[in-house]
């Protein structure tokens, strides 16, 4: 890889992985905040409610973030098979193009012969 490639993976990387503490900070800021809501919790009873709480708010967070991946991937398939197509025509097009202007010129110049 060249450096350009490599600073923009590891930017990328990098950037993933602040998202991913900043939604495992928010998960923990709603456990408090849902925990906060039953004011009847024992101390160990508020902990655990919070610990449950942010494992299934990280577990939803990362079942979402594996299927909108797997959608990226489906989408990055298909559009590079519909752009492949797309260069495809281009190209026969414009052979087909070059070509009838070269025969039209061709028959152009022997008919003024």
């Amino acid at each position: 890889m060249n450096p350009r490639q490599d600073s923009a993976h590891g930017l990328a990387r990098l950037e993933g992985h602040l998202l991913w503490a900043a939604e495992v900070e928010e998960a923990r800021q709603q456990a408090v905040r849902f925990a906060g809501e039953l004011p009847w919790l024992t101390t160990a009873q508020r902990e655990e409610v919070e610990r449950v709480y942010r494992a299934d708010r990280i577990a939803v967070s990362r079942a979402m973030l594996v299927r909108i991946c797997d959608r990226a991937a489906e989408l990055r398939t298909e559009y590079e098979a519909r752009y492949r197509l797309l260069r495809t025509r281009c190209v026969a097009l414009t052979v087909m193009a070059v070509a009838g202007g070269a025969g039209a010129a061709t028959a152009t110049i022997l008919t003024r012969r």
